[in-house]
């Protein structure tokens, strides 16, 4: 994700309860709420729910789709389904979704749409793979990246959706977008009708929240509402949230039907890798839960003139430059930051910046993932090379003179570049967002799921 020009900018931001035998959050357009079991299940607290024995592992933890594909996709049935997702929308048996709702015969799928990266995830960052019949199901899948309001909402009409689905994988970053083509999506079913659901998977970062606050004027492809920057939220919960926040405001009213097929057996203070289910790279840049964690921090390498790791093996997890040497990583070890170590490290990018040139830098290693804080982390690296090295620069993109800095963007304002080019410390960066941070968390509550330590 995230190599931007992303189509642009992709143009900024925007250019009654179904009672059904699944753990299923449902809501109508007044906000009620109601949760049901799997027969012999448990809630998102409680012990995992999944398929019958023998149809697929049996796990700590469940996904929304893995409940559904048990209940035999009942709570599709009956309806013309479109469905968003990628290659991490499997099941507990690494098939695809798609591949075995087409298969079973009960679902009547009438179109995929295929997010950043694609439907079989084939393309890079900001690309997509365009409109085309995928070979193996002969269904109709729609280039949905890049695509406002206006454009899915036409598409949806074309494909005769009634009932959009939405399945894939989040980073739990802002910046990542395929929660903003969730929001788009959720735009255009209020504008059909659309029932919409989610089939939820865990956020591989846990239920905490990090980070500043986007600002409306800095709203964009990558981070279209005003959302903190590690927004400890699944992506069923942030559906919740963009429905009962936003959509009103913006669509015109809120939508229909949204309902939430739950993670089985998932608490807050859960991490991905103690979840138990397979890491499917959500993005070609994000190719471990490593990386997951501390992407919401070192992602804003974007937004400078350093490699933020692309056309290496270990993106967001390696970051350097040509100019950066050893001092650098022996200043950050000597932070002892919770939950992560840095290692002196040398790579040269196959792509991307730098492309072809020995960059000096450091790999940051996770070494307890319940204990980082991803954007500490990532001020504390910024903070440290901008003082060691006069060839620091941020990012400039002529493209948008009136916010040409690209972290501006990520970052959600002019607030950290301006105190980092100052000379502020990390803690005068991170205290700057302390109030906005815990008003938003005071305001996603409401919204909520799953509990644990981390609510």
């Amino acid at each position: 994700m995230g190599n931007l020009d992303r189509r642009q900018l992709l143009t900024a931001a925007g250019a009654g309860a179904l009672a059904l035998p699944l753990g299923i959050a449902s809501a109508t357009t007044a906000g009620a709420s109601t949760t049901a079991r799997v027969p012999g299940g448990a809630g998102p607290a409680g012990a995992p729910a999944g398929p019958a024995a023998g149809s697929f592992p049996r796990r700590p933890v469940t996904t929304g789709a893995e409940r559904a594909a048990a209940d035999r996709w009942s709570t599709l049935a009956g309806q013309k389904v479109g469905v968003i997702t990628n290659p991490t929308g499997i099941l507990g048996n690494l098939r695809t979704n798609v591949d075995e709702m087409h298969e079973a015969g009960t679902v009547d799928i009438v179109g995929v749409f295929g997010p950043e990266h694609g439907f079989r995830g084939t393309a890079q960052a900001g690309g997509s793979e365009g409109t085309s019949t995928d070979p193996r199901t002969g269904l109709t899948v729609y280039d949905a990246y890049g695509a406002g309001v206006s454009k899915l909402t036409e598409l949806f009409r074309t494909a005769g959706v009634e009932t959009v689905v939405f399945d894939i994988q989040d980073a739990g970053a802002r910046f990542y977008t395929y929660i903003w083509t969730m929001y788009t999506a959720m735009r255009a079913a209020v504008a059909t009708g659309a029932r919409f659901v989610v089939l939820d998977r865990p956020n591989p970062l846990g239920g905490k929240a990090y980070g500043p606050m986007m600002t409306t004027a800095y709203t964009s492809g990558v981070g279209a509402k005003e959302i903190v920057q590690a927004h400890g939220m699944t992506v069923g919960e942030l559906a919740r949230y963009f429905d009962g926040e936003f959509l009103t405001a913006d669509a015109g009213s809120r939508l229909e039907e949204l309902s939430v097929v739950e993670v089985g057996g998932w608490r807050r203070d859960v991490t991905f890798a103690a979840t138990g289910l397979p890491w499917v790279m959500p993005s070609p840049n994000m190719p471990t839960p490593d990386t997951a964690l501390v992407y919401p921090g070192t992602g804003m390498f974007e937004g400078t003139n350093l490699s933020e790791g692309r056309g290496t093996t270990r993106p967001f997890e390696l970051v350097g430059a040509p100019y950066v040497d050893y001092r650098w990583a022996e200043r950050l070890a000597a932070l002892d930051l919770p939950g992560v170590g840095f290692r002196e490290a040398y790579f040269t990018p196959t792509f991307s910046k730098h492309v072809n040139t020995v960059c000096g830098g450091v790999q940051v290693h996770v070494t307890d993932p319940s204990a980082i804080d991803p954007m500490r982390v990532g001020v504390e690296m910024l903070v440290a090379a901008k003082k060691l090295y006069p060839e620091f620069a941020w990012r400039y993109d002529s493209y948008d003179p009136a916010r040409p800095y690209w972290v501006d963007k990520l970052s959600g304002s002019t607030r950290l570049r301006e105190q980092v080019t100052a000379g502020a410390s990390a803690d005068e960066v991170v205290g700057a967002w302390r109030d906005e941070l815990a008003a938003f968390d005071r305001r996603r509550q409401q919204y909520l799921l799953y509990r644990g330590p981390a609510a």
